[in-house]
């Protein structure tokens, strides 16, 4: 029988790729042998990086490691979409970027600082009638997604070599990093979908303490 100490944990878990949220608690009961046990706040299976996993009486706290500052790198593409903003679909056909600029690219980046209104992805774990946007998508039925105010403290472009954009995001919770994606491609006008997502911080929990889970 596991003892108290071991039963409440706060774990950090760097997530693999195609790896979903829940495939990391379902992996984590099963090593750790413990009913109760969460995560703190969802990554999407194609994203990478920082998952808190909270087990025993820390199981309390998700709420507030959720409320938590988040921060992010990733990899957009510009001249493309796709249905889920990522590449858990197929691109369009690539359009023209003559006339993109560093400095437009800039511009258009400074108007996604602050308090911004955002339009999840249809392809998202929000709920719309006690069902997930993403169950419904699957299935072909389109709902209307209400926007919300999200805190982008940083927004910043650290590497351009179009098609390809690399960036950085710090920002608050409830924040989708598909859609901001989105939405700068489409301020741009040639739209864009994220190639690539890694969270790496937490509030002051750091991607670089955590721990890589085995199959």
């Amino acid at each position: 029988m596991q003892t108290q100490e071991t039963e409440d944990r706060i774990l950090l878990i760097d997530k693999p790729i195609e790896w979903t949220s829940f495939d990391v608690v379902r992996k984590m009961r099963r090593l750790l042998k413990i009913r109760k046990i969460g995560h703190a706040g969802t990554l999407d299976p194609l994203a990478t990086g920082l998952l808190i996993i909270c087990t025993g009486k820390f199981t309390k706290r998700i709420n507030e490691f959720q409320n938590l500052e988040k921060e992010y790198s990733g990899t957009l593409v510009l001249g493309q979409t796709t249905e889920t903003c990522d590449l858990e679909s197929k691109p369009t056909e690539a359009v023209s970027l003559e006339g993109i600029t560093p400095e437009m690219l800039e511009l258009v980046r400074n108007n996604f600082v602050g308090s911004i209104q955002q339009i999840p992805p249809m392809h998202s774990a929000i709920k719309i009638d006690g069902k997930r946007a993403y169950d419904l998508a699957r299935k072909g039925i389109e709902k209307d997604l209400e926007a919300r105010t999200v805190e982008i403290s940083e927004f910043k472009l650290t590497r351009v070599e179009l098609p390809e954009v690399d960036f950085l995001v710090v920002c608050s919770k409830g924040t989708y990093i598909r859609s901001l994606v989105r939405d700068f491609g489409a301020r741009l006008g040639v739209g864009a979908y994220m190639s690539a997502l890694r969270r790496t911080r937490i509030g002051t929990f750091n991607v670089t303490d955590a721990q890589i889970p085995t199959a």
